[in-house]
């Protein structure tokens, strides 16, 4: 009869600010699939729509925002439609705006998981990426079905949407990170979040471009609002408008690799916390 062997594993709380342990986030790299599984198929449960809300969202949201911008206020769109304008802003800002949403709430919806199981806590705000990219995936489709009817066609620049997906997740995640880890203590965080999310929306150019910005107000608007230019990138990615200037993407890009880089320095940081006030 063979023996078995038994591993000690000890666990201690971190101390100071601790950067992300790459090593472990792989070992539980089987727990991000299933967390992700989860969220998905609990999203649309017992809902009469199903996965259909993931297309009626974003598309009553950008019928919506044409209207205002494009037929109230009157604002120009040079040769693209305004509807499609509109759509493809919304898809570029539903990954942002969700992918916040869901990680800042993570910790207090899965309270019962952090408090009695051990396991990397950062996995959870992970973990909200893939059904936002799924999300995205499905929403896709009616952004073609908008392009054939338009005869919009794809340009060289559609390779570069990796790049605008990646920084705007890295700013949200950082956003959403810190928001997750104040959110165990600080409650007030999941009303005030609700409220500036849609603000921060229409600050951003979703339902516009920013070419409708007077020239000597841009440099002040891009660098007040970094996620402007990833918003812009990415729809010029899409449907060819106007690409926004490249020092607007550099700083956006910074900006979001600090954010994301603060945001899990944070997080580390109050994480040793959170199974005993949650």
């Amino acid at each position: 009869m063979m023996n078995a062997t038994l591993t000690r594993t000890t666990l201690r709380p971190s101390r100071g600010w601790v950067p992300i342990d790459l090593v472990e986030l792989w070992s539980f790299r089987d727990l991000v699939t299933v967390l992700a599984g989860r969220d998905v198929k609990l999203r649309y449960k017992q809902t009469l729509l199903g996965v259909a809300w993931v297309l009626v969202q974003p598309l009553f949201a950008a019928g919506i925002l044409s209207f205002v911008f494009g037929v109230i206020a009157g604002m120009k769109s040079a040769d693209v439609p305004y509807p499609i304008i509109c759509f493809a802003g919304m898809l570029g800002w539903a990954v942002f705006g969700s992918t916040l949403s869901k990680a800042s709430m993570c910790m207090v919806g899965n309270a019962a998981l952090v408090s009695k199981v051990y396991f990397p806590r950062i996995i959870l705000p992970f973990s909200t990426v893939a059904s936002t990219m799924l999300d995205l995936a499905i929403s896709m489709a009616p952004m073609a079905v908008l392009m054939a009817v338009w005869r919009i066609g794809l340009t060289w620049a559609c390779l570069l949407l990796p790049l605008w997906l990646v920084l705007l997740l890295l700013m949200s995640l950082g956003f959403g990170l810190v928001a997750a880890a104040l959110t165990v203590s600080y409650r007030d965080v999941q009303y005030i979040l609700p409220v500036l999310v849609p603000f921060l929306m229409y600050a951003s150019p979703v339902g516009y471009l920013v070419q409708t910005i007077p020239a000597s107000y841009r440099r002040m608007y891009f660098l007040a609002n970094p996620i402007a230019s990833l918003i812009e990138g990415f729809r010029w990615s899409l449907i060819g408008t106007a690409p926004p200037p490249a020092w607007a993407v550099v700083y956006s890009a910074a900006t979001a690799m600090v954010l994301f880089v603060v945001g899990a320095m944070v997080f580390r940081r109050m994480e040793r916390r959170f199974a005993d006030v949650i």
